[in-house]
């Protein structure tokens, strides 16, 4: 059995009020006296209170290409990651040394040795440890990449994996690009990185007990025919956002009978569910989710918390989501809950989790 021993979030220091960011932002994305009444709408309607950003808001006009803004993700990325991954094995009662197993997911930039490979050496972890960088799942990564360590995990009693996420999602608006995915993508993503520790049966007695539910069953499934719906377009200026307007309307039309089948095949329904860990993708997306799913009103409160909260982090999302039913909202012992989060593809991965 997988159990999640512990999950921490790390945020950078630089913290602004939804408010604060609509200007600057418009700033670095529209001509100079273009008209912002759609910039400001999707400002006010994004569901966002405060975010934190990798670089101070006015350090972003200086980036001049692709390359300073990855070297600016390389240099803060490593940082956060750092502090998320010793934190989380603290937390489970383990050191670097303990990982058998580390899982490194990041689609805001790109590197050679990644990232994971950087930090085993400066985190002590052993030189034989397995290592997985993942790039492309975006904001499904946090819950497919609880699914594949709790894939390995069953194959390896005794067995201590991490799950690390590391998005830096404001190193990626596109200068003068006034489209307006790259406008919502302005409105609505944070910076962050999130670790989680999982153990496997049989781990030895000297770590802390195990924080968080047991992993009971995973399902992945992708939409064909959707692969223009969500991802990136990469050119000279890196990342461009694609986000395509249709996203609700395909969650509306198939995630039901999705999620519902996958419930049914283990004795369940979506009512049985306690503890909702889906990916705040957007107001128009846990709208969609709540429909499609018939959810009491109050079932995604901790989503639209998170978003208020940090904003949408993509791949750290689902994982800082569940670090408060780890901490300050831990459901009783016998509750199900269920990890949800979609991504390019287009694609939807499920856990199934019961604390």
């Amino acid at each position: 059995m997988t159990t999640v021993a512990a999950v921490h979030t790390v945020l950078p220091p630089h913290r602004y009020a939804q408010d604060r960011l609509t200007e600057p932002i418009g700033d670095l994305c529209l001509a100079p006296g273009a008209d912002r009444a759609v910039l400001r709408r999707l400002h006010t309607s994004a569901g966002v209170r405060t975010r934190h950003l990798a670089l101070p808001i006015e350090r972003y006009a200086a980036l001049r290409d692709f390359r300073e803004s990855n070297e600016a993700w390389l240099t803060t990325g490593l940082d956060l990651a750092e502090r998320a991954l010793t934190t989380a094995l603290a937390q489970a009662g383990l050191t670097p040394a303990d990982v058998d197993l580390l899982v490194c997911a990041s689609i805001t930039g790109v590197a050679a040795p990644s990232l994971d490979a950087r930090l085993a050496g400066r985190t002590g972890m052993r030189p034989d440890v397995k290592r997985l960088p993942v790039f492309g799942l975006g904001c499904v990564a946090g819950a497919a990449g609880l699914a594949r360590v709790h894939d390995y995990l069953r194959g390896h009693p005794g067995g201590t994996a991490v799950l690390l996420t590391v998005e830096l999602c404001s190193l990626t608006l596109q200068k003068g690009d006034d489209s307006r995915a790259n406008l919502v993508a302005g409105a609505l993503f944070g910076d962050g990185a999130a670790a989680l520790v999982a153990r496997a049966a049989g781990t030895g007695t000297g770590a802390a007990p195990a924080a968080g539910p047991a992993v009971v069953a995973t399902r992945s499934h992708l939409h064909p025919g959707t692969e223009h719906l969500l991802g990136w377009e990469v050119g000279a200026g890196g990342f461009r956002v694609v986000i395509d307007p249709a996203v609700p309307a395909l969650v509306r039309r198939e995630l039901g009978a999705q999620v519902r089948g996958f419930l049914a095949g283990h004795g369940l329904d979506t009512g049985d569910i306690g503890a909702w860990v889906c990916h705040p993708g957007g107001p128009k997306v846990l709208e969609a989710v709540t429909e499609a799913l018939a959810l009491p009103d109050d079932a995604l409160t901790p989503s639209r918390r998170s978003l208020a909260a940090v904003g949408n982090l993509s791949s750290a999302s689902v994982l800082h989501i569940l670090q408060g039913f780890t901490e300050a909202h831990r459901p009783a012992p016998g509750t199900w809950g269920l990890v949800l989060a979609m991504g390019p593809g287009f694609c939807t991965e499920l856990v199934l989790l019961r604390w």
